[in-house]
């Protein structure tokens, strides 16, 4: 029968792979909490409503991108393409707002966009994702940009560029939205791509986030949203560069960052790296006080940022699987029961490592424990399980050594 592959630009995550994503997660759990954030898990399926009325009808997420499909009842549905809709869903549905003055949640898990699949950008992708609802403050996204290096650095990513924005508010945007319909207005079908054409005329701050060549060029000389900020505006986001440069923070101003979804207001924020090709784009975020009254709730403020996994994990490397400690090699079919006793006094203390199943050739075994990376590669012969010994291995030194099995904890114990 005809093998049935999986489909295109899905991914299957083996071993390594697996193992670095479950790194991620752990470090994100560990420095989310000290920042108080809790962890949450929301539906992977939507109303494709949710989506269309939060990212923006005019973004390409929604005009190209999404998984729709009716179900059974005729009811539009939609496979995720990002987590913040649904956590604002969740937040409002909950009545979250009732129980505390300030929610900190994080998710993580994966989103799906119909996209040509390349490197750092599949079709199913997972995004480590963060929202906090009900604080206006600036401070806090500063707190949230600090949190977002301290995570990043927690995983051994460095060379990142955070580059910062504002992108105004309900009060000043429309004046600057009508600098950029007077600015766009005298270009057409050779100027701009077919999309911009009718982004110009929809949402002129879209063709900012278009990455065609040619209309990336013609952005350029448009105007600055900064010029156009109200007093609130400008204060808010000289508090957090404020913050930041007390801090020694980091980070470059991009005017021209608008981001792909239509709900961001004030800060909006990028991390890039140049390692990873095209897809340069490894976390982003921003405020978006207007969302949650637009899907329902009250009018209550809200900031967060989503982290591409695969696109972290790349930068990661070799460096995101974690080494097993021993590998147990057992010379003989008369010894795969102490072997394997012996193997599992070890795990029960907090090591992590494999044992010989079968008795095979030494040379076989010891490739075998060259392969799995282990620390240390134990071998129990005819002799050492007479005398109650073992030998140990050091697979990076190259040393090796006889030693008791009673004292083997104290001598490989991390």
């Amino acid at each position: 029968m005809e093998k049935i592959q999986k489909i295109k630009g899905f991914a299957d995550l083996l071993a390594d792979q697996a193992t670095v994503f479950e790194r991620l997660e752990s470090a994100a759990r560990r420095v989310f909490g000290q920042y108080g954030y809790k962890e949450a898990r929301v539906p992977v399926l939507e109303r494709t409503e949710l989506f269309s009325r939060s990212i923006g009808e005019e973004t390409d997420v929604v005009q190209k991108e999404m998984y729709t499909f009716p179900d059974r009842k005729g009811r539009s549905l939609t496979m995720r393409p990002e987590a913040t809709a649904g956590m604002v869903r969740a937040y409002v549905e909950n009545a979250l707002h009732a129980q505390e003055e300030l929610t900190k949640l994080f998710t993580y898990g994966p989103m799906f966009r119909y996209e040509r699949p390349q490197k750092g950008r599949m079709r199913q992708f997972h995004q480590l994702d963060v929202e906090a609802f009900g604080s206006p403050s600036a401070h806090l996204d500063a707190e949230m940009l600090f949190m977002l290096g301290h995570f990043l650095t927690e995983i051994g990513i460095g060379e990142l560029n955070f580059e910062l924005n504002s992108l105004g508010c309900p009060d000043c945007r429309p004046a600057y939205q009508q600098a950029l319909n007077d600015y766009f207005k005298g270009f057409d079908g050779g100027q701009l791509c077919e999309d911009c054409l009718r982004r110009k005329l929809t949402n002129p701050l879209r063709v900012l986030d278009c990455k065609v060549p040619s209309c990336k060029e013609l952005t350029k000389g448009a105007p600055l949203i900064s010029d156009y900020l109200c007093d609130d505006c400008r204060t808010h986001f000289a508090t957090v560069t404020g913050v930041l440069d007390a801090a020694g923070f980091d980070y470059t101003l991009n005017p021209r960052l608008v981001r792909g979804l239509d709900y961001y207001v004030r800060t909006t924020f990028e991390v890039t790296s140049g390692k990873i090709g095209a897809q340069s784009a490894v976390a982003g975020g921003g405020r978006y006080d207007g969302l949650v009254k637009n899907l329902g709730g009250p009018d209550l403020p809200g900031v967060g940022f989503a982290c591409g996994m695969e696109r972290l994990a790349l930068l990661m490397g070799d460096a995101g699987a974690a080494a097993p400690d021993f590998h147990l090699a057992v010379l003989g079919a008369q010894g795969l029961d102490a072997g394997l006793l012996l193997a599992q006094k070890l795990r029960a203390a907090g090591l992590s490592g494999e044992c010989a199943l079968a008795a095979k050739s030494a040379k076989a075994q010891m490739r075998q424990a060259g392969k799995s990376g282990a620390r240390y590669c134990l071998i129990l012969g005819e002799s050492e399980l007479a005398d109650g010994t073992v030998v140990v291995k050091n697979m990076l030194a190259g040393t090796q050594e006889t030693v008791s099995q009673d004292t083997l904890l104290d001598i490989i114990a991390p």
